[in-house]
């Protein structure tokens, strides 16, 4: 249960934003519409995570929704790996900058540049160069500064950042501890608040292929718990398409804490199955997890276990994925996009945080899933998640609404956060 302390810090935080929200929705002046507005979303940060592949598509479909009337061009590092399709089955209007001469009259004729949700200000270069156009900006859902380490470390924030933030007509953050180090490092944009990452809005599908893999492990709907494992440090010189060699020292860190972190993981699945009805799928968020979830998950699960989970043994893309945890009674595990992406959606998830991340996962307390939200180096919250995640499975109903809760406060904030985007594009 949350206890009182998070209670209390979750009513105040939503007093404060309630206070913020008649600021930003407060009548819209100068309002014109004389013509459609073109707005370059910079974002698509990679595609080797399913979780950097959502903000893209959650960001578009949010625009789609409330500012309808807009030409929306997508700005990405990366749209490979089948992932450019995958948008343009959803968004078939979309207009992709993919060469020199697209960027070139992309900045030429946009009113607007959104930096899309992300895990710290990532197009930072491409924000000065707008800058020097003279037309607005805003930033949509960052965790900020994004260093990883220490408190201390994780406070550190280059002067060019704060500089750009503070020109930004505005700055969301997607935890409140981010938006609290913006305020400690004397950011002052005109409007800053929480604002959810961009995933939220995820609504990409693959039922066929969701369906045909449920169909062949005789996963039913409503029936199963999907399950993600992670190392500390994400293993990018596993991955072959990034070109790294091997970081030692975080590679040293991965494998001490491996089963510190994925034991109490595989303890619940051990748990899930012995004492309810439900199966479990072993899935990944990012390419690395394949390998990791056979090693610490699946391989080490005793043999009467085994036989109700599954491990899926390839990576997936985003609509895939969704339209799995969406035939889902929910997913818990170390990762944190899938669980926003089930929260979107309305479908039950836990999130567990490790302290080399950044304040990402603070964002469950922001959402009121404080409850839902572990700390791996914290032993009372290892202890909790078991317990949770069978509560979870035995009262499913009870799981639903609060997911649908948490669903609902994300929504009220997309509507308002994008109000003050649409305010901007017509003042």
């Amino acid at each position: 249960m949350i206890n009182h302390a998070i209670n209390q810090d979750r009513r105040d935080f939503m007093k404060n934003s309630a206070a913020v929200a008649i600021t930003l929705l407060a009548p819209l002046k100068g309002f014109s519409a004389h013509k459609n507005p073109i707005i370059i979303l910079r974002s698509s940060w990679q595609t080797v995570n399913i979780g950097d592949i959502g903000h893209t598509p959650g960001v578009l479909a949010l625009l789609e929704k409330y500012i309808p009337e807009a030409h929306v061009r997508l700005w990405p590092s990366d749209v490979g790996n089948g992932v450019e399709e995958m948008l343009m089955k959803r968004f078939p209007n979309l207009k992709i900058i993919k060469t020199d001469q697209d960027k070139t009259q992309a900045m030429a004729e946009a009113d607007f540049m959104l930096h899309g949700s992300g895990p710290s200000l990532v197009a930072r270069v491409t924000l000065e160069d707008w800058v020097k156009t003279g037309k607005p900006y805003g930033v949509y859902g960052i965790t900020f500064p994004g260093v990883y380490g220490t408190p201390d470390q994780a406070k550190k924030a280059s002067p060019k950042d704060i500089e750009l933030l503070n020109n930004a007509r505005f700055a969301f953050f997607r935890d409140s501890v981010s938006l609290e180090i913006a305020k400690e490092l004397g950011v002052k944009c005109p409007v800053m608040d929480f604002g959810p990452d961009g995933a939220f809005a995820v609504d990409v599908r693959d039922e066929a292929s969701a369906d045909a893999f449920l169909k062949s492990h005789d996963l039913q709907e409503g029936k199963f718990l999907c399950v993600i494992p992670r190392y500390r440090y994400t293993p990018w010189w596993k991955i072959p398409s990034k070109k790294r060699t091997i970081d030692q020292e975080k590679d040293a860190i991965n494998q001490k804490m491996k089963e510190h972190d994925n034991g109490p993981v595989r303890d619940a699945i051990v748990a899930v199955v012995r004492q309810t009805s439900m199966k479990v799928l072993i899935c990944p968020e990012d390419e690395t997890q394949v390998e990791i979830g056979k090693e610490m998950l699946y391989d080490k699960l005793p043999d009467d276990v085994k036989g109700k989970v599954v491990l899926r043994g390839k990576y997936w893309l985003t609509d895939e994925a969704v339209s799995t945890y969406l035939r889902s009674a929910g997913l818990f595990g170390l990762e944190m996009h899938s669980p926003i992406m089930c929260i979107g959606n309305g479908i039950p998830a836990t999130v567990g945080r490790f302290g080399e991340q950044s304040s990402k996962g603070f964002m469950w307390k922001d959402i009121g899933l404080g409850d839902w939200l572990f700390d791996m180096d914290t032993p009372k919250d290892v202890a909790a998640m078991t317990p949770a995640v069978l509560e979870m499975a035995k009262n499913p109903k009870d799981a639903k609404k609060k997911a649908l809760r948490a669903r609902d406060f994300v929504v009220k904030k997309q509507q308002e956060t994008m109000a003050v985007l649409k305010k901007n594009l017509y003042s």
